[in-house]
């Protein structure tokens, strides 16, 4: 993840003052008001889209008081649905909101990895040349400034980069140097064009992460070459320049940021920086697992086995993986926000899975995640964002990540599962297709 994920994530404690035990619901459709509560239920007339059901919910639980009463300032976005079988086991979805507003800007973080590792597994297939495949050694060269090579990876079987070897980085550990190789191979411009075609158009992907470069320079991409084993070119594409006119953006956050070492007191431009909704990140993680309950313009073009390599990825934990292979000071919950919180000390359930993409950056935490119960036969799809930053300056190190984010998304994703745990379903889900052998 970018910034925080490469560097350790910090550690939540999970009991605290501010985080109790959610009160068990009771209703099957609508939660029970807390009577006691000093936040008043009523919903905030505003642009932002906000459900009675998910406001009462939030409501009768005291961990939300802060959330709710900030619900501005942090930028809280929430989108549950609620997945219904029928005896085919095809699914039905029920979509609730609370506080969305697609206009207001948060900052993405690595979150927009996910697209672009599906659409570098896309252009594989659009590609069709004999003997290219997500397996084939991909090495990236350099023709312009700022530009960064990669010959070999390590982490690999054989020590060569892939672009199978970059998607499972990118979702075991969030790597930044994974994103932006496959940012190069798939270019900003084609970025952009396809997700736009697909309905999200809105979305811009504009630069890489973790490196400084200009504008100019994320615009241009490396030439990569795609060779066999004897090293034979393969494949090989050019530098390519992003010459996209883009809308103009007035995008900023915070009362201030550091640059250099020096504090500007004034918000921090994000206007040529990621962006996306979480409407569209929660739709882009719909239509991974259920492509065939989207519009035909929101599937991706991925084969059966480019679908078990993201599922494996998204929801295997580091700590299972042999290529890559992670230290000590990977742990299990290292990018796993919802049900986990984080949490260094954390021991995953057995019979739950979370299938996710995580970010954090600037003070925005996100989490987009199709949560699994294999043995209560639970699922639910769940997307939130929150700007943890009360100081308002950006680029100090000083977010609240432990104190606000991690609690907020451990308190509510296990809320929603609760409450999937006692609602009656008619068919239970056949969830067979999502159980992998990770020790392989």
């Amino acid at each position: 993840m970018e910034k925080f994920c490469l560097f350790g994530v910090l550690i939540l404690t999970l009991i605290s003052s501010a985080c109790h035990a959610p009160k068990k619901l009771t209703s099957e459709t609508h939660p029970p008001q807390n009577e006691t509560s000093t936040i008043l239920p009523e919903i905030v007339p505003d642009a932002a889209r906000t459900d009675s059901f998910l406001n009462n919910m939030l409501v009768q639980h005291r961990e939300f008081d802060s959330v709710l009463v900030n619900r501005k300032a942090w930028n809280v976005q929430i989108i549950y649905t609620r997945i219904d079988r029928n005896a085919s086991n095809e699914p039905r979805f029920t979509d609730y909101y609370w506080n969305v507003d697609p206009k207001r800007y948060f900052y993405p973080a690595s979150t927009v990895k996910m697209p672009v590792a599906l659409l570098a597994l896309q252009k594989l297939r659009e590609i069709k040349v004999a003997g290219l495949d997500r397996r084939t050694t991909m090495i990236t060269e350099t023709d312009y400034s700022g530009q960064t090579p990669t010959y070999n990876d390590p982490s690999s079987p054989d020590g060569k980069p892939t672009i199978e070897q970059y998607v499972k980085k990118i979702f075991l550990v969030s790597d930044n140097e994974a994103f932006n190789r496959l940012y190069e191979f798939v270019g900003p411009a084609t970025i952009n064009e396809k997700l736009n075609r697909m309905g999200y158009d809105d979305v811009q992907i504009r630069h890489r992460l973790e490196v400084t470069l200009t504008e100019d320079e994320n615009r241009h991409t490396n030439p990569i070459r795609f060779i066999e084993s004897n090293g034979k070119i393969i494949y090989q594409q050019r530098s390519e320049l992003d010459e996209t006119s883009y809308p103009t953006r007035n995008e900023k956050l915070g009362n201030g940021f550091y640059n250099a070492g020096k504090l500007t007191n004034e918000p921090m431009d994000f206007s040529l920086k990621n962006r996306i909704s979480l409407e569209d990140l929660h739709n882009i993680l719909k239509s991974i697992y259920f492509p065939n309950a989207m519009p035909h313009k929101q599937r991706f073009n991925l084969s059966a086995e480019d679908l078990q390599l993201v599922y494996k990825s998204m929801s295997q934990y580091p700590t299972e993986s042999k290529f890559p292979a992670y230290d000590t000071s990977i742990y299990p919950a290292f990018c796993k926000f919802f049900m986990l919180g984080a949490d260094r000390n954390a021991k995953p359930p057995g019979n739950l899975r979370v299938f996710d993409k995580v970010g954090g950056a600037y003070g925005s935490l996100l989490d987009i995640a199709y949560i699994v119960d294999f043995e209560n036969k639970v699922e639910f799809l769940l997307s939130a964002v929150i700007y943890c930053n009360s100081d308002g300056i950006l680029n100090d190190d000083h977010y609240d990540y432990e104190s606000t984010g991690y609690p907020f998304m451990l308190n509510l994703s296990k809320t929603i599962y609760n409450y999937e745990l006692q609602r009656p379903r008619e068919f239970k889900p056949d969830l067979s297709s999502l159980q992998f052998d990770y020790s392989r």
